[in-house]
């Protein structure tokens, strides 16, 4: 920080708990603006004050929550289209005379329905709840030309109020109040409806709460999406999936309203793909409490080093092509193999005779987590099953750049020989036909796990290398 240091900040009440700072600071670094945003805690009876004093300050813009998103509309220079229509005001930008007042939470909300693939055109929506959320849902719903919306809420005469407000601001009756108790009135339709869920029941730490149990309602539902983001998955979201919907969370509505807000204040700057994935990764890693990965995320985020890893089937290359990759780049090289067999003092082997094949893949996520706390620019070849577990295909992508080398089964059998004393996984009398088999099972896992895919049959160590640098170069 220095005396050009542009200054955000948060207004709310409490505001401990906000992902706020931990997001515009991150987009600050990734974007090169000298810009430092902090949480400011501000009493009801202080937002006059606060929006003032603000300007006196200097302070480039700010976000709102709650609940003060109605309150500091009076006290703003300006409102635009989408803040006045949704009644509700999040986002403040400087202009010459005050404070200019914008809702991204609507537009975050169109943009992350517009990435998940979901149209609100033409589509028949529930929508759960009444409050400030909904309003700007609701917004958004009957603008990308919803055919209806079926509003519950607990109070009708809430969602009755909403419905009306959009009724009239559209020209349509495009919204439907209904009390909650009331969904089982909602008509059957074809193909189902598109939910969204705007109420903040569900939200840790009181997760197994859901607005409606009824597991007949989620059956009227192709597309059931949480603004709740946090957990990962609500109870809401379980619930759509066991009745065969698709389920949605909320941190990319989170995540967009936050990157809207920041072009807003940097107008000269587009956040790119490559900081919207890191920035989803970080709040995912935050969100989790899982320390190691929030400390590499955060790393990465500052430029750290990515590791090269290498995955794949027995024989694929990966001890060979690995040890040439760093043996040309000047690059550390680790095997998590010998990683585990130097802890455990025995052979992998050894250890699945011992132990069984469970407590193997547990020692490979927990070599994974060491490595992802502590090391970078490093090259790794890992065990050809390391990649099963879910957790460790999360871990490997943590890491660094993952890359496949694809093998094919005469391939493998060729470098492996028909010898496989040492490879538990072959044990068997016919080694082409456990390969063949085996290979067909987990290609498909290597696959989800990897960055690059990379074809080794008939290929040089040289050759590969080449191509490796190339390809992770670009």
């Amino acid at each position: 920080m220095d005396g050009k240091t542009k200054v955000c900040g948060l207004i709310a009440n409490p505001v401990e708990h906000s992902m706020s700072p931990l997001m515009h600071n991150f987009y600050a670094r990734r974007t090169g603006i000298n810009l430092a945003y902090v949480p400011f805690k501000v009493e009801k009876d202080q937002v006059e004050a606060a929006v003032k004093g603000a300007f006196a300050l200097n302070i480039l813009g700010m976000n709102v929550t709650v609940p003060y998103k109605q309150q500091v509309m009076e006290y703003l220079d300006e409102l635009d289209d989408a803040a006045y229509a949704i009644g509700a005001v999040n986002t403040l930008v400087r202009t010459e005379h005050g404070f200019k007042g914008y809702n991204t939470d609507g537009a975050g909300f169109e943009r992350a329905l517009r990435e998940a693939g979901i149209k609100a055109a033409g589509e028949a929506c529930i929508l759960l709840g009444a409050g400030g959320a909904a309003k700007a849902v609701a917004y958004v719903l009957a603008r990308e030309g919803a055919k209806l919306i079926y509003i519950l809420n607990r109070k009708v005469e809430r969602a009755r109020e909403l419905a009306e407000y959009i009724n009239e601001m559209f020209g349509r009756r495009v919204m439907y109040p209904l009390s909650l108790d009331a969904y089982p009135s909602i008509p059957y339709r074809k193909g189902g409806y598109l939910a969204i869920q705007s109420t903040s029941v569900g939200m840790a730490p009181k997760e197994e709460d859901v607005i409606i149990e009824d597991k007949h309602f989620y059956e009227m539902l192709h597309t059931g999406v949480d603004i709740v983001y946090t957990p990962a998955k609500t109870r809401f979201m379980k619930l759509v999936e066991s009745a065969g919907g698709r389920a949605v969370n909320g941190l990319d509505m989170l995540l967009y309203q936050g990157i809207i807000a920041y072009e807003l204040w940097n107008p000269q700057i587009n956040v790119d793909k490559e900081t919207i994935e890191a920035a989803r990764a970080l709040l995912q890693e935050r969100l989790s409490g899982n320390t190691a990965l929030y400390k590499a995320a955060v790393e990465e985020s500052e430029g750290r080093k990515r590791n090269l890893i290498f995955i794949g089937f027995m024989g694929a290359g990966k001890t060979s092509v690995g040890k040439a990759y760093a043996k040309a780049f000047h690059m550390p090289w680790i095997d998590t193999d010998q990683r585990i067999e130097a802890a455990a003092g025995m052979a992998v082997s050894q250890i699945f005779a011992a132990q069984g094949e469970e407590a193997f893949r547990r020692l490979e996520t927990s070599v994974l987590e060491e490595l992802l706390a502590s090391t970078d620019g490093s090259v790794i070849s890992v065990g050809g099953g390391l990649p099963l577990r879910a957790e460790n295909r999360t871990l490997l992508k943590k890491l660094g750049t993952v890359v496949y080398l694809d093998a094919s089964p005469a391939t493998v059998l060729e470098r492996i020989g028909r010898d496989v004393s040492d490879r538990p996984m072959l044990q068997g009398e016919d080694v082409m036909e456990r390969i063949t088999g085996l290979l067909a099972c987990r290609r498909p896992v290597y696959l989800e796990a990897s960055h690059v895919i990379l074809d080794v049959n008939g290929r040089s160590v040289e050759e590969l290398v080449k191509e490796i640098y190339s390809r992770v170069k670009n």
